[in-house]
């Protein structure tokens, strides 16, 4: 599985309804995107720290089609007027949790 998260910063007064375009604007298309497997948005707890939308894919080549189709662009697009600044994406592997057969003393 690849994790796509796209780390943004909202204009404190329009936090709101970027939130209300993400969650009806974006999620429904990005959830229709083939091997989607889940999108959310994680709000900060320290408001000076950056909004993450996180994207969750079967596949690097899932992700990889998804940025590239222009698909991704046109989802930012409609936020772009809530940004502070451009939103950067960082893309990582998950690595599956090793549970040990044995008791950890």
């Amino acid at each position: 599985m690849v994790v796509r998260l796209t780390f943004c910063k909202f204009l404190p007064d329009k936090i709101t309804e970027a939130k209300r375009v993400y969650n009806q604007d974006i999620v429904p298309v990005a959830k229709k995107q083939k091997g989607n497997l889940r999108i959310f948005l994680l709000e900060p707890v320290d408001m000076a720290d950056d909004f993450i939308s996180v994207t969750e894919w079967k596949s690097k080549e899932d992700a990889d089609a998804y940025h590239t189709s222009g698909i991704y662009k046109s989802l930012v697009n409609k936020l772009e007027k809530f940004f502070m600044k451009e939103p950067t994406i960082k893309v990582y592997n998950e690595i599956e949790a090793f549970t040990p057969s044995y008791p950890i003393l």
